[in-house]
């Protein structure tokens, strides 16, 4: 009977250590369109272990703050989500979309060889504008995704995970992207297939964000399933906040609307829209 009972309990103890080990741990993240100071950063790594690093211009800056910043960074232990701003739909009417997103991919991958960071980094494309893609926003994307797989690099895309309605029924940019990316998947050969695209996405409504909780990441599980499979990085909660999508949200302790990264005054270089991801250092640079 004793033999039967310490069987039995490692028989439990192996099915709990196999559900822990398969749960999916979830790593803080934040980003910002300006770099937050040299000062900062002792403090931000308190509360995050990576941060948004931007290529290029963040929309609607004249100038990019992060640039030059990855070695620092690094030495404070930080791990990276590495961005490059795209082109808004504007940008790509009457032009060829195409050609534009293999020139963008190209630059994409030599800025970040520039700054130091490995050859075959992820970098995330930023698709700023939500919904089902048009069809010049499609070409761009996937032709830029194509020139940084080219270039050595991995290809990844941030964008709305939110759905909308339009006339083709409900969609999120996310579902959209990762269906093309599926159908494309079906003519690549096994090699290329191995590609995966990553995506990171943009989802501050309350299912299934919980809001402003820096020290307190969700776990990507919380995300659809059917673009689960593609989500590398979730950004969960954004600064402003967006009362459009965030209205079920618990409310932010600053009365301006901004999250704050604990640990710092509340001031124009300390608040940060929150990331969660599966990995320290989703851009993975070695």
């Amino acid at each position: 009977m004793l033999k039967r009972r310490t069987a039995s309990f490692l028989v439990l103890l192996l099915l709990v250590s196999v559900r822990a080990s398969t749960a999916q741990r979830a790593f803080a993240g934040f980003d910002r369109n300006d770099y937050p100071g040299d000062a900062a950063l002792p403090v931000l790594r308190q509360t995050f272990g990576y941060t948004g690093y931007w290529l290029n211009n963040p929309p609607g800056e004249h100038a990019n703050s992060w640039s030059g910043k990855r070695a620092l960074l690094k030495r404070y232990g930080f791990g990276f989500l590495v961005l490059f701003n795209g082109r808004i739909d504007a940008g790509l009417k009457g032009r060829d979309a195409a050609q534009l997103g293999a020139a963008d991919g190209k630059a994409a991958v030599a800025e970040a060889l520039r700054e130091g960071f490995a050859r075959d980094v992820w970098i995330f494309l930023d698709q700023e504008e939500g919904g089902r893609l048009l069809p010049e926003q499609a070409d761009y994307i996937f032709a830029w995704i194509d020139a940084v797989r080219a270039a050595g690099a991995r290809a990844g895309v941030y964008c709305s995970g939110i759905e909308v309605h339009d006339e083709g029924g409900v969609i999120s940019t996310a579902e959209d992207i990762a269906a093309r990316e599926n159908e494309q998947a079906k003519n690549l050969s096994k090699e290329k297939n191995a590609e995966r695209l990553a995506l990171w996405i943009a989802n501050d409504a309350c299912p299934p964000a919980p809001g402003c909780v820096p020290a307190r990441p969700p776990s990507m599980d919380a995300l659809p399933a059917d673009v689960r499979r593609f989500a590398s990085v979730w950004q969960y909660a954004m600064s402003p906040r967006r009362m459009e999508f965030s209205a079920a949200c618990p409310k932010n302790d600053a009365p301006d609307g901004n999250c704050y990264a604990p640990g710092l005054p509340q001031g124009a270089n300390s608040f940060v829209d929150l990331d969660t991801a599966s990995s320290p250092d989703p851009s993975e640079d070695h």
